[in-house]
């Protein structure tokens, strides 16, 4: 399959495991040159090797605005053809389990880095009149999930901010979408099962198997 975009620049966030790192190993297939972010430098470090010349890689965390400002200067130059903006969620609990703290942290995990990254790279899609951003998120957003309140109610206000973005761009040549992916075999989602095989009092494969029967197919991704 051929999809157009050899040389084409692409940021991946995440691009250290899970849909990130599917994401940017299918896009330097395709020919694009693809710039990585993740907190872990291991990972990076060997799509780098295996796609040299086409992968790089930032290390670091988003929400450090150390971090922040290194990625938007490297991507200061040629405008993105492309965002993948994508990260892991916040901690399993119940509303009533929350503090404060929980919800602060939560904002900044999933709402602020956002928010702020896209407002560095989206002025440049403008100028060139071409942009793709694309916000991974979790089918949360269409039914809340029992006991995960901080990233059904944060990943939510991303599709509010996604949503009013897209119409304010969609004429400038830049598309704002968010994919909401259900249960696939991430580290993302063995987390998920670790949390529910603790609450539950069940083994970690009685766990998956009770997750996997609420999935029409019977399995996950």
């Amino acid at each position: 399959m051929d999809l157009n975009i050899k040389k084409q620049r692409f940021l991946v966030c995440g691009a250290g495991s899970g849909f990130g790192k599917a994401v940017a190993k299918t896009l330097c297939r395709e020919g694009a040159l693809v710039l990585g972010v993740s907190r872990s430098e291991a990972p990076l470090k060997k799509l780098e090797d295996e796609f040299p010349g086409q992968f790089s890689y930032q290390a670091g965390d988003l929400r450090d605005a150390s971090v922040m400002d290194s990625v938007a200067g490297v991507l200061s130059g040629e405008p993105l053809h492309g965002a993948v903006i994508n990260a892991g969620g916040p901690p399993a609990k119940g509303a009533l389990e929350t503090t404060m703290d929980d919800w602060d942290e939560a904002y900044q995990l999933v709402i602020r880095w956002k928010i702020d990254l896209v407002s560095r790279i989206i002025p440049g899609m403008i100028n060139k009149g071409y942009g793709r951003i694309l916000f991974i998120e979790s089918q949360s957003v269409k039914q809340p999930i029992p006991n995960l309140v901080l990233s059904n109610a944060m990943r939510m206000a991303i599709v509010g901010y996604a949503k009013t973005l897209a119409r304010e761009v969609a004429a400038k040549g830049v598309t704002v979408n968010v994919l909401a992916p259900g249960s696939h075999n991430t580290p993302a989602i063995e987390r998920i099962v670790k949390n529910r095989s603790e609450t539950a009092g069940v083994s970690l494969a009685e766990a998956r198997k009770l997750m996997e029967a609420g999935i029409p197919v019977g399995r996950m991704g």
